[in-house]
This record gives structure tokens, C-alpha cells and sequence, in this order.
């Protein structure tokens, strides 16, 4: 059996994720056979393996750190909040099914048992196993039910080390309090590192010592702010801290930010683009001003749609397009664009038939299983605002719908699923759609 690390935050967005990889990379340039886990993933972001697998996009990027080949025995379960409905439950990369918090924890066992068999499945293969926890272990009125964090440290035997994040402030208050709290975990924790730090080390140096003298717990390291890291985020809460660059910037792209956007990952490109000034948002003068207007993925399309429609953004949208402004949809996006969304199965929405956007000639089924493929692409129609054909387009499927149209954009070739070819992708002038994330 595999050894094992643990680490954990005093809370989310902390830096668990970024120090899980960095760790993974320096014990394989030291030639260990090192691999990520993190049992349990609550993220809006996700990555697709090659066996069609849906995983937390950060175990990819700590798998790829490894230099191992991402597997959903890294991150066996994924929730995905879908509204009022609760979390898409997804259960060693497929869809299990769709449960509200209550119903979760009665489904505990089972889902405990996913992970023992995933964290065997990658000890039996690996020489360490860095795991990432969730949140905080300090949960108090989650400490009886959780999976992720403590309750995956005693079954492993890791130590633990605790992360915390000085740039918000109180990080010495974090440190001591998720310790105070843990009661006969709390010798668990065997090392704090504090992250995000600016200034004079100097400075900080009495504070380390005086927490070590309060709790028995050195803190082994820091780590300074690291500004634009570049590394792709795996919820919403991302969206909020993300703001456009000052200047003037001469291409202006509107991302619309959904109350259920999902996958926005497929955007962080433009953020290093020095001529790019990139938006999430609803607001109207933000559309207007735009030179490209993107509709991302949404994990409910029909009720983002809804939305768009109550809040007046349809008819602003279909007015800029009238005017010459384009537009372009992403997976639930481009369902949004056809002519109808149908959803017999009560998948995403008790409406069973939805009018779509109406700017592409497509039709949307939504269905019960989901399509997930990494995939390479061709074009083979005229991609609007495009003067490039592309021959080795690569990417990923991640929807539950079928979509049909008379005149595809591309011609996407599954990878494992049998080498299946399939059409792609619609226009209609300076709109277009497609299923492909990049």
C-alpha cells in the first residue's frame, strides 16, 4: 500500500489545490511514483478523462503535475450544484444521480465506499498519494457525516497539513481555531504552512513561533502571493475576482455570467491576451459595449434561459445581434441558441418544452445520460469570425443533450467511444454554437 499526505485548509480558496500539484511535481522530479486524490469534489469546472470519465479539474492538474494520466479513481466523487434540484451526483466519472443534501448524507455508505475502493485502486499503483481535503475539517455540524477531510485521514493514516491563507487576514486566528475545534483529530495535524504572503518575513517570524508554542504545531513553511498564477478555477466564486484589466482594450468580450454557468475554464485564455478586456456579466451596458457577446456552459440550461428571458437580456441579445454583434454559444450556450430545448425526462426543468433563443436553425433534446468525450475536430463549414481552417481542433464533450442541425460546423471524432464521428456545431451570420470546450 501507497504512503500518504494529506493536506488541509482552514478554509475554501485557501490554496490546497495549487500546493497539492506543486507537491506532486517536486516528488516526481525526485522519482517518486506519486499520484493526486481528493474523494470529494464540489465543483462547477470539470475535466473529462480519456476513458469519458468527469473529474474536478484540479486532480487533472495535479495528475498532469505527476506526470500521470488523470483517472476518475483521483477525484471518485464529483457534486455539481444544479439549483433547487440539489447536486448532480457523480460517482467515479459517470452520473449517478441528481440528490438534495439531505438525501446525500442517507447515501453516505455508499459513497464512502466509492472512495475506499478508489483510494485502494490508486495505493495498489502508486508509491505516495498526495490528497487534497474540502473546505475546512472544522465543520462542526458536518464532522460526523463528512468524507474528505478527517474521516479520509484516519482511514489513510496521513498526517495532515494545515493551510492557511494570510492574505484575508486572521490567519493565525484560522490556524488555532480549526486545531481548538477538531478535538481527537487534532493530532492529526502535524504542520502548518501559511500561504499568500507579501511583506517582511521578519515581521512574521514571532507569530509562527508563538502559534507553535500555543498549539505544539510548527509552521514548516510559507509561501509568498503569486499574483495571475494562471491556473484554471474550479468554482463561481472565481468569477467574482475576476476584473478587467485597466486601459483601453480593444477587443471587448462579454462572458454572460448564468446563475448556473458551468466549464468557464474555456475562457481563461483571453485573461492573458494583452489586447483582450474580459466580462462576466449580466448587465446591459456590458453587452452593448461589447464586441463579442459568449453564452457559456450552464449545469440548467433551461432555467439560465428562463432567466434570460424574464430579465429582458433575450431581447437585448437578439437587438445586438440585429445590430451586427456576435455571438457565440458553448455547450448549454449553443442549446440555447436553437429553436427549441425539450427535456421529456424532466432532466433540468419541469418544462418540457422550451422556445430557444431562435438564432440558430438547431433543436435541443435534453437527456438522461450524459455525454462525456474527449474529442478531436475538424472544420468543415465556415466558422464565422474564423478565416483559419482548422484540422486538429482538440477538446472535450460534457452535456446531456442531443443537438440536430441541417448544417453542421465540425466534424468531432470521440475518443474512446469506438472512434464514433459525429456532426457538430451550427450558424447562422455571425452566430454560432457548439458542444466543444476547449
Amino acid at each position: 500500500m501507497a504512503r500518504s499526505l494529506m493536506i488541509q485548509g482552514t478554509g475554501s480558496g485557501v490554496g490546497k489545490s495549487f500546493i497539492v500539484a506543486g507537491l506532486c511535481r517536486i516528488f516526481r522530479d525526485s522519482g517518486v511514483r506519486v499520484a493526486p486524490f481528493k474523494s470529494q469534489n464540489m465543483a462547477l469546472n470539470s475535466f473529462v478523462t480519456k476513458e469519458g470519465g468527469e473529474i474536478g479539474r484540479a486532480q487533472a492538474l495535479q495528475a498532469e503535475a505527476a506526470g500521470v494520466e488523470p483517472s476518475v479513481y483521483m477525484n471518485p466523487i464529483l457534486l455539481k450544484a444544479s439549483g433547487e434540484a440539489g447536486a448532480q451526483v457523480i460517482i467515479l466519472g459517470k452520473v449517478h444521480s441528481t440528490m438534495k443534501a439531505k438525501d446525500y448524507y442517507r447515501f453516505r455508505e455508499s459513497a464512502w465506499e466509492a472512495v475506499i475502493g478508489a483510494w485502494e485502486r490508486l495505493s495498489s499503483e502508486y508509491d505516495l498519494i498526495v490528497i487534497e481535503g474540502a473546505g475546512s475539517p472544522a465543520e462542526i455540524n458536518l464532522m460526523e457525516e463528512e468524507i474528505v477531510n478527517m474521516a479520509v485521514a484516519r482511514h489513510t493514516g496521513a498526517p495532515v497539513i494545515l493551510v492557511g491563507d494570510i492574505d484575508r487576514g486572521g490567519v493565525f486566528a484560522s490556524l488555532y481555531g480549526t486545531v481548538s475545534l477538531l478535538d481527537g483529530d487534532a493530532d492529526r495535524v502535524k504542520a502548518f504552512v501559511i500561504n499568500k504572503f507579501r511583506g517582511d518575513i521578519d515581521i512574521l517570524t514571532p507569530g509562527n513561533l508563538l502559534i507553535e508554542e500555543k498549539t505544539g504545531v510548527p509552521v514548516i513553511g510559507v509561501l509568498p502571493y503569486i499574483a495571475d498564477i494562471g491556473l484554471h478555477e474550479e468554482d463561481g466564486l472565481a468569477i467574482e475576482r475576476m476584473r478587467p484589466p485597466a486601459g483601453e482594450r480593444p477587443v471587448r468580450i462579454t462572458v454572460l455570467r448564468l446563475k448556473y454557468i458551468s466549464n468557464f475554464t474555456d475562457f481563461d485564455p483571453f485573461l492573458f491576451e494583452p489586447d483582450v478586456e474580459l466580462r462576466y456579466s449580466l448587465r446591459e451596458e456590458d453587452i452593448r459595449n461589447s464586441d463579442l457577446v459568449i453564452i457559456p456552459g450552464s449545469k440548467n440550461t433551461v432555467k439560465d434561459l428562463l432567466h434570460l428571458r424574464r430579465s429582458g437580456i433575450e431581447d437585448l441579445l437578439k437587438g445586438a445581434v440585429s445590430r451586427g454583434l456576435p455571438l457565440i454559444g458553448i455547450c448549454g450556450g449553443y442549446q440555447m441558441l436553437g429553436r427549441i430545448i425539450r427535456d421529456p425526462h424532466g432532466v433540468e426543468s419541469p418544462e418540457h418544452e422550451v422556445e430557444g433563443l431562435c438564432l440558430l436553425d438547431a433543436e435541443t433534446v435534453i437527456e438522461t445520460e450524459k455525454s462525456t468525450f474527449q474529442v478531436t475536430a475538424s472544420v468543415v463549414s465556415d466558422v464565422p469570425l474564423s478565416g483559419e481552417d482548422f484540422e486538429d481542433l482538440r477538446g472535450y464533450e460534457i452535456h446531456m443533450g442531443r443537438t440536430t442541425t441541417d448544417h453542421a460546423l465540425f466534424s468531432m471524432r470521440r475518443i474512446g467511444a469506438g472512434g464514433a464521428v459525429i456532426p457538430d456545431g451550427a450558424s447562422r451570420g455571425d452566430v454560432w454554437g457548439t458542444y466543444m470546450h476547449g
